[in-house]
């Protein structure tokens, strides 16, 4: 049978024969990239991602499963004086056909991710999260009966909430910030049945992220000229750029990338202090000094990845020079009146990352960045939890453990095994 696709080193262009790899075999600090055998991209019979199979990393749909869904809204086009404004939402909104019952654009990754590694045998996933990626993989837990281990700050713990009772969800509570939760990950992905997910380097959480750009460009018809979205690992901008060159590879949609326009929230923002000096690499002295106070102070903590894929080869510093890429810093005030012109406009409760990304795109205009007549795409990665609380009912998922960072590790690890032999 041929491969639907390869893989090979965004830095050195080598072919991985691998496919469980998530880093380079051949030495080299980069991402590695799916390579379609489809160069056009074909729908497929399904609703949400899976219409857009022919680009996915799984060779069968993982249903049911929710996409982005695309619209133009005039309020908010006559709002912000733009004449081409299209919205991508990944949340909550039937109306709009939005039926992300999370909330949020993680499941375009966990979705993906999942069934990717139920084809390659089955390993449980283990995944650090801020509270949106974690309630994205529980909710495909429960639905699908499929184990996985989540750890979160113990603050998101209101966050990990399914609408189906979770079975099979081993959750850690860190008394501490998403770094401190990633570092207990790394520990815990080296149990025998484990794997780490990934994040950036996980092709399956890119590809189905990409299908925001995807699903704009079947709508719309055309590659957008801007495409705006808030990041905090930047992961979903990436996933944005490498849709956007199998676009352009497919000829169907146009020949020229889209500028990226990425917003970080006040005062955490190490990205935007990066680019702004032109450096490949992070200073943490520089760019994010006193990064605990900072992250203390944002709206959206989401937002606030302390090692993010920036540096790295076919990470977001390339994305960024490739498209000639533009950063933006958010205060919480700009944000706060954004998710209120999202409201009043759009008629949705806006993740407050969506808040900032709107709140970028003020400043864009404002500052005269873009042209009121400029193909633009609004990436609204979340909302509609509003909604989701009146038209389902919410199962907190309470954690097996809450550890403080400094803790030993060896009671957590033995609790896993445990519930391994019990759930893998």
């Amino acid at each position: 049978m041929i491969p639907k696709y390869r893989i090979r080193c965004a830095g050195g262009g080598e072919r991985v024969e691998d496919f469980t790899l998530q880093s380079c075999p051949y030495g080299h600090d980069s991402l590695l990239r799916t390579e379609y055998c489809s160069r056009k991209l074909h729908l497929a019979p399904y609703t949400g991602i899976y219409r857009y199979l022919a680009w996915l990393p799984v060779n069968t749909p993982l249903l049911p499963s929710g996409g982005p869904v695309t619209f133009t809204n005039d309020e908010l086009s006559r709002e912000l004086g733009l004449l081409r404004l299209s919205v991508s939402f990944s949340g909550y909104f039937p109306e709009r056909g939005a039926d992300l019952t999370t909330g949020s654009f993680k499941e375009l990754e966990a979705s993906p991710t999942m069934q990717r590694l139920r084809e390659m045998g089955g390993k449980i996933p283990v995944i650090a999260s801020a509270g949106n990626t974690g309630r994205a993989f529980a909710e495909f837990s429960a639905r699908c009966r499929q184990p996985v281990v989540i750890v979160i700050p113990e603050k998101a713990v209101p966050r990990l909430w399914t609408t189906e009772p979770a079975q099979d969800i081993f959750l850690v509570a860190v008394k501490g910030d998403y770094a401190d939760a990633i570092a207990v990950s790394n520990i815990l992905a080296a149990v025998p049945g484990c794997v780490p997910e990934g994040g950036a380097k996980n092709v399956a959480r890119r590809d189905g992220m990409g299908t925001v750009m995807l699903d704009a460009v079947v709508t719309t018809g055309r590659i957008p000229d801007h495409y705006f979205q808030a990041v905090g690992s930047g992961t979903g901008a990436i996933a944005a750029w490498e849709a956007a060159m199998r676009l352009i590879r497919d000829g169907s949609y146009g020949t020229i990338l889209p500028r990226l326009h990425l917003a970080q929230n006040e005062p955490f923002t190490p990205l935007v202090s990066a680019w702004v000096a032109k450096r490949r690499e992070i200073i943490p002295a520089e760019d994010m000094p006193d990064a605990a106070e900072s992250i203390g102070k944002v709206m959206s903590d989401v937002l606030t990845n302390r090692n993010p894929p920036y540096s790295i080869r076919g990470g977001l510093f390339d994305a960024l020079q490739e498209t000639r890429g533009h950063m933006y810093s958010v205060p919480n005030a700009e944000g706060a009146d954004a998710e209120k012109l999202i409201r009043e406009t759009v008629g949705i409760d806006p993740d407050p990352a969506a808040a900032i990304a709107t709140a970028a795109l003020v400043q864009a205009i404002e500052k005269d960045i873009i042209g009121h007549d400029d193909h633009i795409l609004l990436n609204l990665t979340g909302g509609g939890y509003e909604r989701i609380r009146e038209d389902f009912t919410l199962h907190m998922v309470s954690p097996a453990v809450v550890i403080r960072p400094d803790e030993p590790r060896e009671f957590l690890v033995t609790k896993l095994r445990g519930w391994i032999a019990r759930h893998g």
